[in-house]
């Protein structure tokens, strides 16, 4: 069997993990796709009912074979993520610490394009908020549309250098760093990551993830949660950066209980005997990827809110009945032309941020007020939170396939004015009926070419 993976990244592999190296190469030469899904539990959809269950995740599922998801409607409906499966162990971690039992603020460092953003927004508390940031600003438009998709008022997208968060020390009680890396675990998946690995490359990604570590865990409050992963099998970037992190931050590594039918391999660093989850394509259904949680113990000051003051709502109340779930506790702030809607729970939390970060996205865009009426954003028609009393025009297959080209469409419907377009109950976006036409207003960056 010829070695096409990197010899000194398997010898590596060998010497300091004992991987079985005849299986390790065949499961990469026989490149197997695996394809998994994981679905929203707010727009939940029994698609995948009697697919096979990921272990980790109740939430996650494989498929026998990758469909086009770009013709399926409730892909862009938000139903759904494409995730790969290993990483959808974090939603076990969250669970395992209890994580989900009570409101967080929770920060997901790293965060385009959002699968583990997703996931943290379905598996934490509903009363928490989480901040999805990204620091390459190329990214950041994928990470707020699937976010805007996935529909939860309680987020925010940040475009920010690591660095930035020290402005607000001590303020959040989870923080996910899934760091840049070399990459060697996506081998199976993308070939082309094979001729861009290199010793060099893996040093290079350890010193970036100590960079983006230390100058980011100041906001990570006492006794706070740091999950920290990459899609790397080098010990450079995972077991010696758990060492690290123990020696220079005063971190604890916490062990998370699994299931050994999993597959998943468990790992030692080798100063501090730190915990770390290894995930390997041999073994599990899945491909390479690793994770540590720790607790940070050292002492941290934290952040002044007194000075944050809340401002008056701007939006009649009477429009918001119209257009919001009955009990949606929310408060406005303005964005531009718009309003933007936030839960009134995290009002001076989301005002904090506001203060010293730059914000891409912040709760649900509701849209622009003009005299005589809401023009509603494209956000509010996929938002969880809109009410049932909107008129909405169910599609069929072939009709939803053109809304969402931005083709014109004629459905036949007694509707007037706004109503939503929607493909089996789940909404896709606006429509507008008038006398003698229907106007599309799904977004033109949306729009999808190749239907």
């Amino acid at each position: 069997m010829s070695n096409f993976l990197p010899s000194k990244l398997v010898s590596a592999l060998k010497r300091d993990f004992h991987i079985d190296e005849e299986e390790f190469l065949r499961t990469h030469e026989q490149h197997e796709q695996i394809t998994s899904v994981r679905i929203n539990p707010a727009k939940k959809t029994d698609l995948f009912n009697g697919k096979q269950a990921v272990p980790w995740c109740p939430t996650g599922y494989y498929l026998e074979e990758r469909p086009i998801f770009t013709l399926d409607p409730l892909f862009h409906a938000g139903t759904y993520y494409v995730q790969e499966a290993s990483s959808m162990f974090i939603d076990h971690i969250l669970r395992t610490l209890g994580l989900h039992d009570n409101a967080l603020l929770a920060l997901d460092l790293c965060a385009a394009p959002g699968g583990k953003s997703t996931l943290l927004n379905s598996a934490l508390h509903p009363e928490s908020l989480l901040v999805s940031n990204e620091i390459i600003k190329s990214r950041v438009t994928t990470l707020v549309d699937n976010l805007t998709k996935w529909g939860n008022l309680n987020v925010v997208v940040t475009n920010n250098d690591p660095a930035a968060f020290n402005r607000l020390p001590g303020f959040f009680d989870l923080m996910l760093v899934d760091a840049p890396c070399s990459g060697s675990g996506m081998f199976r998946k993308d070939e082309q990551t094979i001729n861009e690995w290199s010793e060099e490359m893996v040093t290079l990604c350890s010193q970036r993830q100590q960079r983006i570590l230390s100058d980011s865990l100041s906001t990570l409050k006492e006794d706070g949660i740091l999950i920290y992963s990459t899609c790397s099998y080098s010990i450079e970037e995972n077991e010696q950066i758990v060492d690290w992190l123990v020696t220079h931050h005063g971190m604890e590594p916490l062990a998370i209980p699994f299931d050994s039918s999993w597959g998943i391999t468990e790992t030692i660093s080798p100063k501090h005997h730190g915990e770390g989850y290894r995930f390997y394509p041999n073994k599990v259904k899945g491909e390479g990827f690793y994770v540590a949680c720790f607790r940070k113990k050292e002492s941290q000051q934290t952040f002044n809110k007194k000075k944050i003051k809340a401002e008056k709502a701007l939006f009649d109340k009477a429009i918001l009945k119209d257009w919001l779930s009955p009990h949606t506790e929310i408060t406005t702030l303005p964005f531009k032309d718009d309003t933007l809607i936030i839960p009134a729970s995290q009002e001076l939390n989301i005002k904090a941020l506001q203060n010293v970060l730059y914000l891409k996205k912040a709760g649900t865009n509701m849209g622009k007020l003009t005299k005589k009426e809401l023009i509603p954003h494209h956000e509010l028609a996929l938002s969880n939170v809109i009410s049932d009393q909107v008129d909405r025009i169910e599609l069929p297959l072939d009709m939803a396939r053109q809304y969402l080209r931005k083709a014109e469409i004629q459905p036949s419907a007694s509707v007037k004015g706004w109503a939503l377009a929607q493909y089996n109950g789940y909404a896709l976006g606006w429509i507008k009926m008038l006398p003698n036409r229907t106007n599309n207003y799904y977004p033109k960056e949306w729009r999808i070419v190749n239907l």
